[in-house]
């Protein structure tokens, strides 16, 4: 059952064909398997989950769960929870070594809906400390090792949740995205990571809920209809914060041809955003199979300057950063427990002026009227997820990209602000394996508010291509008796 998707295992639970205790001993035989797992002398840790819950409490609970009408879609399934979400009773540690031990005492609100679907928390899944950077570690918990290379990272900030998936611990993963956190670590992982339309999924009511409208939380998992039913869950309007959105019907129209559609292929931005060899071809040639299914490709020229998007992006998420980690930079004492690159965001973030917040928020939104107009044109433009391949697990970010050195942290996850400066929906698909067999993703972006029209696109992708069937070696062990 490990093999099955998220989707086939509630409706297996549903019918009874299936008990939550047994999906649980299944779930936990399986982290037991490859989540830190040492056989002989290699190190076969790929150390997605964190926390993990007492195995023992957790099969009692299922076997409770056996005799109760299911409530919802996700009852009686194993799932652990991002590490940067608070779960009452849980240990959250959002990656910081200052919240080591930290319990909450109450659920945020996408854990809330996810407990009332009737999923069982079974741990968290690992993190970059504070979310900062595509690549999970962290003090508190090490690092998340990609599945198909243990040398290599998951990426981030959901590294831990793309790797649980790809290893087979868990059918479907909350993840969020400010800079690329849900697409980047799904192309690491091979499988699908979707950034829905800002306000889709609702923040919590807390600290700034104004202008702080870079960042969301969305769904991650092998098949996209398993990504649409997630988003079902977390989605909805909550009244305690403005803008709201409400959820389209995301399945009626999933499975829909794409013939006829148009796509505009955007590559690396007229040069602007510099890739690793056999990333842009591997992409290349994965649009075919949107050609073959009747869709029309074209080149398309770079929409707007990459500059103007980098010091908006740059700019904004400093600003955000300021204001909600400041105190961690006022204090000797937590100053000295935070990692240098949050530090350096919330720096840059108090030297800001108001003139310099204003000007990037013009820029955003000379950006976003443009993307409006390119949408008359295309269905759906796509770019590469990752500018980079995999990198060496023990590096902190990648320095350079073809030769080009990085000036930021982050420089070298560009190729994502496109989509997340004006809140496009963004799904990250499996486009294949380069050369030394590590996997690659390419975003599918469209029009703000066509969630369910992206989703229909991914779909006819996974129908056609299902990369995440080819599951890494690390997956073996239970799934493979």
């Amino acid at each position: 059952m490990l093999e099955w998707s998220a989707t086939e295992l509630s409706t297996a639970i549903h019918a009874r064909r299936v008990a939550p205790s047994e999906v649980m001993a299944a779930h936990l035989a399986q982290v037991g398997a490859v989540n830190g797992a040492v056989d002989g002398p290699v190190n076969r840790a790929v150390n997605a989950i964190v926390s993990a819950r007492d195995p023992d409490a957790l099969l009692a609970e299922a076997r409770v769960l056996d005799d109760v009408e299911p409530a919802g879609w996700l009852h009686g399934i194993p799932f652990a929870v991002k590490d940067l979400v608070a779960t009452a009773g849980l240990r959250t540690t959002f990656g910081s070594p200052i919240y080591r031990d930290h319990v909450p005492r109450a659920d945020d609100l996408v854990a809330a809906r996810l407990r009332a679907a009737g999923a069982v928390f079974t741990g968290k899944t690992n993190v970059p400390e504070w979310g900062q950077g595509s690549h999970s570690f962290n003090p508190v918990f090490g690092v998340t090792r990609n599945p198909y290379d243990l040398s290599r990272s998951a990426g981030g900030s959901s590294g831990g949740a793309a790797a649980a998936l790809a290893c087979r611990m868990v059918w479907v993963a909350d993840g969020s995205d400010m800079m690329g956190s849900l697409r980047n670590p799904a192309a690491f992982c091979n499988v699908y990571g979707f950034r829905p339309t800002w306000g889709l999924v609702p923040s919590d009511a807390e600290g700034d809920t104004y202008l702080a409208t870079l960042s969301t939380e969305g769904p991650m998992a092998r098949t996209v209809e398993d990504l649409a039913r997630l988003l079902l869950v977390m989605a909805g309007e909550n009244p305690e914060v403005p803008f709201p959105r409400a959820c389209p019907d995301l399945l009626g129209g999933l499975d829909r041809s794409i013939r006829g559609l148009r796509f505009g292929w955007l590559g690396d931005w007229g040069g602007a955003y510099p890739m690793e060899p056999g990333i842009l071809e591997l992409c290349s040639a994965g649009l075919a199979v949107l050609e073959e299914m009747g869709a029309t490709v074209e080149p398309l020229p770079p929409p707007f300057p990459a500059d103007e998007l980098w010091q908006s992006w740059t700019t904004l998420r400093a600003m955000l950063n300021a204001g909600g980690k400041r105190a961690l930079w006022e204090d000797p004492a937590q100053r000295a427990l935070t990692k240098v690159e949050t530090l350096w965001e919330i720096e840059e973030g108090m030297g800001l002026t108001a003139e310099a917040v204003y000007e990037a928020s013009v820029i955003r939104s000379r950006w976003h009227a443009v993307a409006a107009r390119m949408f008359d044109r295309f269905d759906a433009v796509v770019l590469p997820s990752a500018q980079v391949w995999p990198f060496p697990a023990e590096w902190r970010w990648p320095e350079q990209i073809a030769g080009r050195q990085m000036d930021t942290y982050h420089r070298w996850m560009e190729v994502v602000i496109p989509a997340s400066l004006i809140g496009l929906p963004a799904l990250s698909v499996p486009v294949g394996f380069g050369d030394a067999g590590l996997p690659m993703g390419l975003q599918i972006i469209g029009r703000s508010g066509d969630d369910a029209g992206v989703l229909a696109l991914g779909q006819a992708w996974h129908r056609a291509t299902d990369w995440p069937g080819r599951r890494p070696p690390l997956a073996a062990g239970p799934v493979s008796r």
